[in-house]
């Protein structure tokens, strides 16, 4: 055998390795891929709750991931104290995403903006339609609130908040001065923040989000720590090193999160999704003043911001553009 026909010999092994080598990865992938199929959904199917809405009274039909720009709220919801009853929204924040310019929007609504509860018909702090009508009672009130429809939510307990930023191994903030908050156990030690870079746990980070009476700038400075806390988890959680915990955060959501997100449109949307980043986020602020009305304190939503807030969120989910192609269909029919 010539020295040509050993070089193609030895070239045939080395392709024939290769591509071994490929179709070994390539079950592999497919058998991993499939892995986290199955837990996305058992915990989709875990947490899923529709709450008897297919979708939003304000659309006129329903909209689909990745093709419409579409918006969440986000429900950090204190149950601690009452068993998972009748709880609070801590937190909410409306989240809207448009697949044409891959952006967020951002805003967080303070706990104490005094608005109409939908259902109950009285002036009330926001935070209470939560307790005097659950998710659904916050979506429609929020939706008003706002003049938007929202198509998703996702209700976070706190014990979810704190257990997804231990699994992800903390999260990175800068805090913007000392201070000191309780922790939400019945311990509640006091947690000691220095200004600066700081590494955070759930605890600490939960505390950081929600502290608010040290602040000088009380609801609005509170607001953009809880921003800065998700943009944190976004970033780690769109890491590669997050790919080896996605057992424990499926486990996670499945126990302590409800959504109204199947799993064929969470599968859509990290499809959709799935280079975005911390960069893509652009976080939006509305602006309250305080006032006390019987012996209560409030947050009075400025009137020009709301206005300028409702706008900018109407504009990312293309609903002008929506009611007036809607309408030129009217036209177009009635000819």
């Amino acid at each position: 055998m010539d020295r040509k026909q050993i070089r193609k010999q030895k070239k045939k092994k080395r392709i024939r390795r290769f591509l071994l080598i490929v179709v070994i990865l390539f079950l592999a992938l497919v058998g991993f891929g499939a892995y986290l199929v199955f837990q996305t959904y058992q915990a989709a199917s875990d947490s899923y709750d529709d709450l008897g809405r297919e979708k939003s009274d304000l659309r006129d039909k329903a909209v689909s991931i990745g093709d419409d720009p579409v918006s969440i709220l986000l429900m950090g919801v204190e149950d601690y104290s009452t068993g998972g009853e009748h709880g609070r929204s801590d937190t909410l924040m409306v989240a809207t995403f448009n697949p044409k310019d891959k952006k967020l929007n951002l805003l967080s609504i303070p706990r104490d903006t005094m608005v109409e509860l939908v259902g109950k018909g009285t002036q009330d702090k926001i935070t209470h339609a939560f307790a005097y009508g659950g998710k659904k009672m916050t979506i429609e009130t929020v939706e008003q609130f706002l003049d938007i429809p929202i198509d998703y939510y996702a209700a976070v307990n706190f014990d979810a908040f704190k257990n997804v930023i231990d699994i992800l191994g903390g999260i990175t903030v800068d805090v913007p001065f000392d201070f000191t908050q309780n922790s939400d156990d019945r311990v509640a030690e006091k947690l000691q923040f220095h200004e600066g870079k700081m590494e955070l746990n759930g605890r600490y980070a939960l505390a950081y989000a929600r502290m608010r009476k040290q602040d000088p700038r009380g609801d609005i400075g509170r607001n953009e720590r809880q921003q800065e806390v998700v943009k944190a988890i976004i970033k780690k959680a769109t890491s590669l090193g997050t790919i080896t915990k996605v057992d424990d955060l499926a486990k996670e959501m499945g126990n302590n999160v409800e959504t109204n997100m199947k799993i064929s449109e969470g599968l859509a949307f990290y499809k959709e999704y799935s280079d975005f980043g911390v960069s893509n986020i652009e976080k939006l602020t509305l602006e309250t003043y305080p006032e006390t009305i019987d012996g209560l304190s409030y947050q009075i939503a400025e009137e020009e911001s709301l206005e300028e807030v409702k706008a900018t969120l109407k504009e990312h989910l293309e609903l002008d553009t929506l009611k007036a192609s809607n309408e030129d269909n009217k036209e177009t029919a009635s000819e």
